[in-house]
């Protein structure tokens, strides 16, 4: 006689307490005025709405001062990159598109409305965006997959006169640039004596590289799956060709590993693993921002046994590089000023922001300030807003 089967609990989500947190979604729409009576009623919707909407068509600007359009965002995805999950689709992106809202909101009051897009066709995304663009202050990408960002990006700061901000791009870039700038300080070195080599050539690399190049470091170095990206190198798409074109000058060929012996800085955003020999090539007083998650392409105690200043992506190491401290900020100091767009300069004010919180606390774990600590936004959003009225991108 066959044994009966052993019963087994039935699986339950509520088992893991993300899924009680997540349930019915962390987001919610609540009105800014009151409907007590008839007479409140009347002005908030009809007729009183009527003479509202005729003034905004005869002069379009006042949409920016009685509608909500000039402070709210869209976070806008097609689930092509969804953190380290990859392409997970849009339906199962919007619990990181609804915690991306709520992070604009709980660290700098910014409200903004998650969109998981069924499309990946590049022209479809960009001619939805611009479609919807009329109903928000700006449009933060989020999670959308390289090369296609860098093009759905450039396309949309074209043709919108409102800030167009890939954040897995730009947030990464700010925060690191703010990492390095307070790490080089602990070394006594300038930004500009410094040779760093970059792992990953995806809307994260090529955005750290391009910021530092701007920044001024002294020299970068940039590998993808196939090794260093050069000038000549065959089989480079448009983006690594630019790139090619503005760093390694030094003209290494060859492998990540190879271009560390003597190397300052690396900064790890490519998933791949970097042995601890390696690490030990670097030159002395090394820094180490290893930022793949949830693994990090060399384990950090390790990386502090031949580094200075070890960086990673991940909340339970010192130094955090964190998006968090960068863009809800950025938003912020735009509306203030109703900016058109977000402009480079904009981008290295916010950096240096973040950088100037951690002042003379300085230490070899404490290069970047806390996603906690209450100074960061508003010292990002008053650099981004000055530095917008300096770079003439200003409504207001």
């Amino acid at each position: 006689m066959a044994a009966e089967p052993i019963p087994t609990k039935p699986l339950s989500y509520d088992d893991d307490p993300a899924f009680p947190l997540h349930r019915g979604g962390k987001l919610e729409v609540r009105s800014t005025i009151a409907v007590r009576d008839k007479d409140d009623l009347s002005l908030a919707y009809t007729p009183g709405v009527a003479r509202v909407c005729t003034a905004i068509a005869d002069h379009p600007e006042l949409a920016y001062d009685y509608t909500w359009t000039s402070k709210v965002v869209a976070v806008v995805t097609d689930g092509t990159a969804v953190l380290g999950l990859g392409d997970i689709g849009p339906a199962a992106s919007m619990p990181v598109m609804e915690g991306k809202s709520l992070l604009f909101k709980e660290f700098a009051g910014v409200d903004s409305v998650p969109i998981a897009l069924s499309t990946t066709d590049v022209d479809e995304i960009v001619d939805t965006v611009i479609a919807m663009a009329p109903s928000f202050g700006g449009i933060n990408l989020e999670d959308i997959s390289a090369p296609r960002c860098f093009e759905i990006e450039d396309r949309l700061r074209e043709a919108l006169d409102i800030p167009v901000f890939h954040d897995d791009q730009h947030g990464t870039a700010i925060v690191a640039l703010a990492a390095l700038t307070n790490a080089a300080r602990l070394i006594g070195k300038p930004l500009s004596d410094l040779r760093a080599v970059v792992a990953g050539a995806g809307a994260s690399g090529i955005a750290v590289s391009q910021i530092l190049i701007n920044a001024g470091i002294g020299d970068i170095a940039l590998s993808d799956s196939k090794g260093l990206i050069h000038e000549g190198r065959d089989g480079l798409n448009p983006i690594k060709q630019k790139i090619a074109a503005i760093t390694n000058r030094s003209h290494l060929k060859g492998s990540t590993e190879e271009a560390l012996r003597g190397a300052d800085v690396f900064i790890g955003l490519s998933g791949s693993t970097v042995h601890e020999s390696c690490i030990a090539t670097m030159s002395g007083n090394a820094i180490v921002f290893a930022l793949s998650n949830p693994t990090p392409e060399v384990h950090p105690e390790v990386a502090r046994r031949h580094a200075k200043v070890v960086a990673t992506g991940r909340s339970d190491f010192p130094n955090q590089i964190n998006n968090v401290l960068a863009f809800p900020g950025i938003f912020k100091g735009a509306f203030e000023v109703r900016s058109h767009s977000i402009t480079e300069n904009m981008k290295l004010a916010a950096a240096g922001a973040i950088a100037g919180i951690v002042g003379d606390d300085l230490s070899p774990d404490y290069v970047v300030p806390s996603p906690f600590d209450e100074r960061v936004a508003p010292a990002v959003t008053a650099a981004v807003a000055a530095q917008a009225r300096v770079d003439g991108v200003n409504r207001i």
